[in-house]
């Protein structure tokens, strides 16, 4: 590989993924091999795409020679959770881009995915990937991994430099920077820095295939799209929460137990998340909003259904940084566990690059829209103006919360 920030093949193989994708898509076969969706990806900066419109076809179109070897299989089997069916359905899956369109509409690249959810499920991870890393091929041809390296070496140097090791003695951080990572060659590198950098802080990576090769530990349990879907899933609308968390807990059987809490609001979360969903589940995951105060209000659930905070793990992985980790970490020690997911901050933090701000959200399930509302203002991802207001009317969101 030498020193270049790139190497021939983009995405490696279809364990070059995120780990809930896996878990989720097996859940789908086991409970929604039927699901029709649509996806549409966003560039959340207004950056023009169009001058790598050919390379990113290339790129994409490149994910449906993918497969996955016997030993990538072996790997996967050695997970308990993942079953037999779902392994053999692996080992004969192909992407098939009949799924995909692209081009360029209104003067704007656009991307969309439209096709069983079962078969679409895989794509967003490589895809945003694929964007990426086709778009800073052209824009940053001469980025070196040693200055990736440097980088990352600065940030543990600060890090020891703010805070003692008896204070850092429960810090823990995974990668979760896959989608937006600068290209597949930075990331491992990064990934690799922090194994041997970080030890006894860096816990795993969101990446099964860097997981595989670096002997990590691969994390993850469900994105939004799990609750997104289930609006058109569940009996009722006003039941698809506790209808997508009630099928998670039939399928890993308390495996797989952080729970995302912002596809609503977390306030709406809350009232879902009764005491047996708080027993059944190890914890949450914040991904919008401001992170203390999402925190005091997942203590104060907990203690009042009589559950000691202390017992469970809020995990962090919304935009972190290192400084902003540590201080969630100082408010926090001793009240309750945590963690912390970090992306981007590290997979594509290099002097001189702007990093890109992409999405590739689920839209409709079943023909019918689907909304997230999260914890943000102004964040709300819906194709649907009637569904949306429908949807913060049902579950009693205030119009200031979105």
């Amino acid at each position: 590989m030498g020193d270049s920030a790139f190497s021939p093949l983009g995405v490696q193989n279809l364990l070059d993924t995120d780990f809930y994708k896996l878990s989720m898509m097996q859940a789908v076969l086991h409970n929604y091999p039927n699901a029709e969706v649509e996806w549409e990806f966003r560039c959340r900066n207004g950056e023009d795409l169009r001058p790598y419109l050919a390379a990113i076809r290339e790129r994409v179109e490149a994910l449906a020679g993918l497969s996955l070897s016997r030993e990538e299989l072996g790997f996967l089997e050695r997970i308990p959770f993942f079953k037999a069916d779902f392994i053999r359905f692996l080992g004969l899956f192909r992407f098939n881009m009949r799924y995909v369109e692209s081009g360029i509409e209104n003067g704007e690249f656009f991307l969309r995915l439209k096709g069983p959810w079962l078969h679409v499920i895989l794509f967003e991870v490589p895809v945003l990937a694929s964007i990426s890393e086709a778009r800073n091929r052209q824009r940053y041809p001469s980025i070196t991994l040693r200055a990736v390296r440097e980088r990352v070496k600065e940030k543990f140097a600060w890090l020891r430099k703010e805070a003692s090791v008896e204070e850092l003695a429960g810090f823990k951080m995974a990668d979760f920077g896959t989608r937006r990572r600068f290209s597949y060659a930075v990331h491992e590198c990064v990934v690799d820095e922090l194994k041997h950098g970080f030890p006894g802080h860096f816990v795993g990576t969101s990446n099964v295939h860097l997981a595989r090769k670096l002997d990590l530990k691969p994390l993850g349990t469900m994105a939004h799209e799990w609750l997104m879907a289930h609006q058109q899933l569940g009996p009722r609308l006003i039941d698809s929460q506790s209808a997508a968390l009630d099928c998670w807990v039939r399928e890993y059987r308390g495996q797989l137990g952080i729970a995302l809490t912002d596809c609503i609001t977390m306030d709406a979360f809350l009232r879902d998340f009764d005491l047996y969903f708080a027993k059944l589940f190890d914890g949450l995951r914040h991904d919008s909003g401001d992170p203390l105060v999402w925190a005091e209000k997942a203590i104060t659930h907990y203690e009042k259904l009589g559950v000691d905070p202390r017992s469970k793990t809020l995990v962090f992985s919304d935009g972190l940084d290192l400084p902003r980790a540590l201080e969630i970490y100082r408010a926090l020690r001793g009240r309750i566990d945590v963690s912390f997911g970090i992306g981007t901050h590290f997979t594509c933090d290099i002097p001189g690059v702007e990093p890109m701000n992409i999405v590739l959200k689920m839209t409709a399930c079943n023909g019918q829209p689907v909304a997230k509302i999260s914890d943000t203002p102004g964040k709300m991802q819906c194709s649907d103006e009637n569904f949306g207001r429908y949807l913060k009317h049902v579950f009693r969101v205030d119009e200031a919360q979105a």
